[in-house]
């Protein structure tokens, strides 16, 4: 989505992004950026809370309006109703929807992308 704002940015479009992985999106430059600090997947608010997901919104439509310059980010100032356990499984080794075959694999082309980019192939 960041490259995809960027694009539209370049030919004369303002956008916002509204987004949950504030690191990422940041790093790809978009000009407004309102994070969520939500789980990803749920930048514009909680499921069936529409009164938070219209307040998310006009945020991200008063950015718009209202950022300084390029590459603005504003926190939206949300807290997921259900605490920060989520943030436990996203951020650390721990994976629990992982099995082992699956981060064996993970890991392998993990592997084989290091060794690519050190023979300069990547």
């Amino acid at each position: 989505m960041s490259l995809i704002s960027r694009y539209i940015e370049e030919h004369g479009i303002p956008t916002v992004v509204i987004g949950a992985a504030r690191d990422i999106v940041e790093h790809c430059g978009v000009a407004r950026f309102l994070f969520v600090d939500f789980p990803l997947g749920s930048p514009c608010g909680e499921p069936w809370d529409v009164g938070q997901q219209r307040a998310i919104f006009q945020q991200a439509l008063d950015l718009l309006e209202t950022a300084p310059g390029p590459m603005t980010t504003r926190e939206a100032g949300y807290a997921w109703s259900r605490g920060d356990d989520w943030k436990r499984t996203v951020f650390t080794e721990e994976q629990p929807w992982q099995d082992e075959a699956t981060k064996a694999k993970w890991n392998a082309r993990k592997e084989e992308y290091r060794r690519l980019k050190a023979e300069g192939k990547v």
